[in-house]
């Protein structure tokens, strides 16, 4: 069986006004969108990032979806169940690059 490695769907949560999603609603309509990679902020008010992926882990499908946390304070966030980390502040123009690279070492490990 061959493995697709060309990501199509990108979940991303965080609490920026220009890209606002809210765990708790992102939990909500995640299968509508039924993401790939899922990319998320770590200090959000509400459900922060780590507790957001662990109710991620718990929904049936999702258990091994690639994760990726994006902080402003980089901290040792692998070990919580990301597959990367990005820090914040990120360049918009490499972003795509940084999950691009993430995405691919993902499909590598499963």
């Amino acid at each position: 069986m061959t493995q697709d490695n060309n990501l199509k769907r990108i979940l991303m949560i965080e609490d920026e006004p220009d890209i606002r999603t809210v765990a708790e609603v992102a939990l909500e309509q995640i299968d509508e969108c039924q993401p790939q990679l899922i990319v998320l902020d770590v200090m959000m008010p509400g459900m922060d990032g780590p507790a957001t992926l662990k109710a991620i882990r718990l929904l049936p499908g999702y258990a091994e979806t690639p994760a990726v946390f994006m902080t402003a304070k980089v901290q040792s966030y692998l070990a919580q169940g990301a597959a990367g980390v990005m820090p914040k502040p990120f360049d918009p123009l490499t972003l795509a690059d940084q999950i691009r690279e993430i995405w691919n070492e993902a499909c590598t490990i499963g």
